[in-house]
């Protein structure tokens, strides 16, 4: 499991004119942070900012994600159209265990 911290719901738009296609682009990116480990399988001792594109609405709205902690999603990871690995991070939110009830007898 990767965990991922989103600590800032700040959204940046980059958009402009491809240059191959001559079609107009929006891309919306939210920094969050990737809690690695090295190639050993040890736990990095800080998380790695990564900026991630950000999937959109019916209306081209960015759906970034709320402050939290996170994992990567299974379906972040596919076969690309060349055969390779290729990596497109989706984020599921990490259910925190509910607290103890504080039960006084």
């Amino acid at each position: 499991m990767i965990k991922v911290s989103v600590k800032s719901t700040d959204v940046r738009n980059q958009s402009g004119t491809s240059k191959q296609s001559g079609k107009p682009y929006s891309l919306n990116f939210q920094n969050v942070y990737f809690h690695l480990v090295d190639k050993n399988g040890n736990p990095e001792p800080y998380p790695t900012k990564v900026e991630i594109i950000l999937p959109t609405n019916s209306e081209g709205a960015a759906l970034y994600y709320p402050i939290g902690e996170y994992t990567l999603a299974p379906e972040s990871v596919y076969v690309s159209r060349n055969g390779d690995i290729a990596m497109s991070p989706r984020l599921r939110a990490i259910k925190s265990a509910p607290a103890a009830a504080d039960v006084k007898g």
